[in-house]
């Protein structure tokens, strides 16, 4: 067995060796790039480098270049960050045009763009004589004339790199503050900026070491007038003239601080803090190494809550408010709910769920909603303004803010003073039983963790209305019960609506006073759970409690359902009447041959399927006559059945055992 291990893992080796028709010209290509790099290092007077930088001239023109670099990199971040933000995130006519301005210094020959800096902004230029009869500004000549020109020529390294970071950052993290209650100013400036850092960090490093090297364009522009306008590239092209070997040292120079930014930099052009290495954990509970949007490795621990008197209670975060929604476009309904009120919505992927959350929102142009909460209408208030507090699916905690930091953020949003938003924050973790986590990044969170403190985070900013994004989708089934009875428990007491999207029967029927049955966006059914239950409306709801639904039209005696065949039942709707056939898993009876007693509908089948649910097993059958359904029998039944995929059945489902439900 060793021997064969050895064998395929050669063959495995082999198979991914790259081939040499590839190897060669790539090698031929790092020779190429190489070479003149070694020709500097070769051709550099090791034991005069010292005497040639430190030369008059040279110290100069290298602290000029500094000087020039840094107010280029600055003039950079200036106008390039908010250049960025613009290119990721707002959608606007010519958006191509201004990407393509933004990449053409790049490409433009240096010598080229000066002559263009020149006929912008020089004497006779289109801005310079306004510039210097206004304000008494001459930029050619100058070193704001430099520092014009390496900004022109290094600038888009930093948009470029920026965008690319901001691209990658998706945009729930801004709409999650935003629902807080944070203006967008301070969304950029407090979330999206801490978190594209790195990719900030690469673009302004790759910045100032272009503007530190920009030659063409300066020359053309500023001149070469020492003290003035002579960096140290255009001191290398003077140097070169009459001392080669000075011009050497000096080239090596540069040539070490541009290395320098690229081996710090190590490839990380568009980083985010996503990327970066994550802190280790406390030892003392188990925490998962991945994101806090997955499951705990292990089942969380139940957390004993403080006493109700300690902490504030949700039904102060702002008094008690109703919802009135008119909503129109993809998602088109009215909904109307009493302060304290818990809804579920459910229905299949695509019917207009999300699209409901975020039209409540204010985020999304699919859906408009005329909005009232309590007594005020908020239809034409921005997100940061209207008081609806959003938990999506992986909570979206801000991973460079800790626990404490992440609660109090609504709070510091509406004004609060950071010593008592820090206060409710604590006492809010302390309410969810998470308040010694206080302190940890969400790294260091586990999944229900993390979700607590998103629960948490939503509540303390005093919301009017709350809406949860599948809140629990991502947890396992142990911690996913320990947070439903956390979110149960304080949802109790929260005076205003809550929302809560969801695909699991158990937190519909766990969580909500109603259930809104969505499909194709408009409400197919809005009822309590218990009426749902009984009889769901839509076929995706009854398998999602986990009955056979079969849509149809009645007939005298039962249901022609629309996949096939007759189905009897004792109480069908008047003929012609658009129904739905729900039939219990358990009601369906399996036979090896055809059944001569009671049940009216019997069909053959195919056994396709056999699960466990439970202590029970549930088994697929398909037919050819009728819909395909699901059998609920025990194992027992099953071996004496003889069931296996492929087996022959026959199944049978009493009249009296079917519910007919008009649609």
């Amino acid at each position: 067995m060793k021997r064969a291990g050895t064998r395929v893992s050669g063959r495995r080796s082999g198979s991914s060796r790259p081939p040499l028709a590839l190897v060669l010209p790539a090698l031929a290509a790092v020779a190429f790039l190489a070479l003149p790099l070694i020709g500097v290092l070769v051709r550099t007077e090791w034991g005069g480098l010292a005497g040639h930088l430190t030369t008059p001239g040279t110290v100069e023109a290298l602290k000029l270049s500094l000087l020039v670099s840094f107010w280029a990199l600055g003039l950079s971040l200036l106008l390039g960050v908010p250049l960025a933000w613009l290119l990721a995130r707002v959608s606007f006519p010519g958006k191509a045009v201004v990407r393509s301005l933004v990449l053409l210094p790049m490409v433009l020959p240096p010598t080229v763009g000066g002559v263009a800096l020149l006929l912008a902004f020089g004497r006779r230029g289109l801005l310079g004589p306004w510039l210097e009869d206004t304000f008494g500004v001459t930029l050619p000549f100058h070193t704001s004339g430099a520092v014009i020109a390496a900004t022109f020529v290094a600038m888009p390294f930093l948009v470029i790199s920026l965008e690319g970071a901001l691209g990658g950052l998706r945009p729930r993290y801004e709409e999650t503050a935003a629902s807080l209650g944070a203006p967008p100013v301070r969304v950029f400036f407090t979330v999206t900026l801490p978190m594209v850092a790195p990719g900030v960090l690469a673009g302004a490093a790759l910045t100032w070491a272009r503007a530190l090297g920009e030659f063409g364009a300066t020359i053309t522009f500023a001149g070469n007038l020492p003290g003035t306008t002579q960096t140290l590239p255009l001191q290398v092209y003077l140097l070169l003239q009459d001392e080669p070997e000075a011009a050497t040292s000096v080239s090596l120079l540069l040539l070490a601080i541009a290395m320098g930014v690229l081996i710090a930099l190590r490839g990380r052009w568009t980083g985010t803090p996503q990327d970066r290495k994550r802190p280790p954990a406390p030892t003392e509970e188990p925490v998962t190494e991945g994101p806090a949007v997955t499951a705990a490795a292990t089942p969380e621990p139940a957390m004993p809550e403080p006493p109700a008197d300690a902490v504030p209670s949700a039904s102060t975060a702002g008094g008690r408010w109703s919802l009135h929604a008119d909503v129109t476009g993809f998602t088109r309904l009215v909904l109307d709910a009493g302060p304290g009120t818990t809804i579920a919505v459910v229905g299949p992927n695509g019917a207009g769920k999300t699209t409901l959350l975020r039209a409540l929102l204010g985020l999304t142009p699919r859906a408009h909603a005329d909005l009232r909460l309590g007594d005020e209408d908020v239809t034409a208030l921005p997100p940061h303004r209207r008081h609806v507090a959003w938990v999506p699916q992986d909570g979206a905690l801000f991973p460079h803010l800790s626990a404490i930091a992440n609660t109090a953020y609504g709070l510091r949003a509406q004004g609060v003073a950071r010593t008592e938003a820090r206060r409710e924050a604590q006492a809010w973790l302390d309410r969810l039983g998470v308040g010694h986590l206080a302190h940890r990044k969400p790294a260091q969170l586990s999944g229900g963790q993390a979700q607590r403190v998103a629960l948490a985070r939503a509540l303390a900013a005093r919301p009017r209305l709350l809406v949860l994004d599948e809140p629990l989708a991502a947890l396992d089934q142990t911690t996913r019960a320990h947070v439903r009875h956390t979110l149960r428990t304080h949802l109790a007491g929260f005076g205003g609506v809550c929302l809560v999207v969801t695909h699991d029967p158990v937190e519909a029927v766990s969580l909500a006073d109603r259930v809104l049955v969505l499909q194709d966006g408009r409400a197919l059914q809005d009822d309590t759970p218990a009426e749902v239950a009984r009889h769901p409306r839509s076929p995706w709801v009854a398998r999602m409690l986990g009955r056979n639904a079969w849509p149809g039209t009645a007939v005298p005696d039962g249901l022609a359902l629309d996949g096939g065949g007759t189905l009897i039942a004792a109480e069908p709707p008047p003929p012609g009447t658009p129904a739905l056939a729900i039939v219990a898993p358990e009601a369906v009876s399996l036979h090896r041959e055809k059944p001569a007693g009671s049940p009216r509908n019997v069909w053959p089948g195919t056994v396709r399927e056999i699960t466990a649910s439970g202590s029970r097993l549930r088994v697929l059958v398909t037919s050819a006559e009728t819909p395909d359904l699901v059998a609920e029998i025990t194992p027992g039944a099953a071996a004496e059945l003889g069931l296996a995929d492929g087996v022959s059945v026959w199944t049978g489902v009493k009249a009296t055992e079917t519910t007919i439900v008009p649609l």
